[in-house]
């Protein structure tokens, strides 16, 4: 994968939540991806996730919308582990890389998978100990070729240095094994409504932005196949909210909804929905 040519200024986008810093999405034409820059060096990577509003490291209920996150999210979680067992037949191996403060891996326990998992944040890990779920750092004392599945949900996007991820994630998957990835899409109606304010963007924190075919295409390079897209039709709700927030410093539930539930309306014509799971086999 070489980003140093076809790099494209997409638009501008600046950090809602944490920094109030700038920064450009550039448009990979070769593989139709938007990549931040400038990328922040890995050192300062932390600092850009030190808000008590980034909802995936805390447990947080303070507010109407974080209640409504965590009910839907319980549901969200279960039709996952659904998924898992449909893909893999029967309870089996799973590895959740990413996995915040420990409720996927969690539920999935309880529908017996032997489940191990991986998170950097220290709160996030903190929070998931509570709940008895124990939580490794980085991936690299991990056996090779050790788990039928591994998840990524909404965790693609924000890692440094994609190449070597994926061939983490080829090195711990099983032959046969799959990979499930979920991220956010580009080229969904509701990225296009809101443009620069689309909450997904969420720069620099995500530091890849891919469309349908840049998924097919990085992943067959490193022999992974693409066997199935499953539209996530909760998140263009969730993005429609914030990015109101973002562009008008309301929330603007009603006319969140609406852009969301259009979204996926133009969603089921295009095939492009705010956020996609994506199912590939080693």
């Amino acid at each position: 994968m070489n980003r140093n040519q076809n790099l494209n200024v997409f638009t501008t986008c600046k950090d809602h939540s944490v920094s109030g810093e700038t920064f450009e999405l550039l448009h990979d034409t070769v593989y139709d991806m938007l990549i931040t820059s400038p990328k922040p060096i890995d050192a300062d990577l932390a600092r850009y996730y030190e808000s008590e509003d980034y909802i995936s490291h805390t447990d947080s209920r303070r507010s109407l919308f974080e209640k409504v996150y965590h009910l839907v999210k319980q549901y969200s979680l279960k039709k996952k582990v659904k998924l898992m067992t449909k893909i893999n037949k029967e309870p089996g191996d799973l590895l959740d890389i990413g996995a915040g403060t420990g409720d996927f891996l969690a539920v999935a326990q309880k529908s017996n998978w032997k489940t191990k998992g991986v998170e950097p944040n220290r709160q996030a890990k903190s929070l998931a100990e509570q709940k008895g779920v124990i939580l490794e750092s980085e991936t690299k004392s991990i056996k090779s070729e050790t788990f039928d599945i591994i998840t990524m949900w909404h965790v693609l996007e924000h890692v440094p240095d994609l190449k070597f991820q994926i061939n983490e994630l080829n090195r711990l998957l099983r032959p046969g094994g799959h990979l499930i990835i979920a991220v956010p899409n580009f080229k969904s109606y509701d990225a296009t409504y809101y443009k620069s304010f689309w909450a997904a963007y969420d720069v620099p924190r995500h530091l890849w932005h891919f469309s349908k075919g840049a998924i097919q295409k990085v992943f067959e390079e490193h022999h992974l196949s693409l066997q199935k897209i499953i539209p996530m039709k909760f998140d263009s709700f969730y993005v429609s909210l914030l990015s109101e927030k973002y562009k008008t410093g309301k929330m603007n539930f009603i006319k969140a909804f609406w852009i969301g539930l259009w979204s996926n309306v133009q969603g089921r014509r295009t095939t492009e929905y705010s956020s996609h799971i994506y199912v590939l086999k080693k």
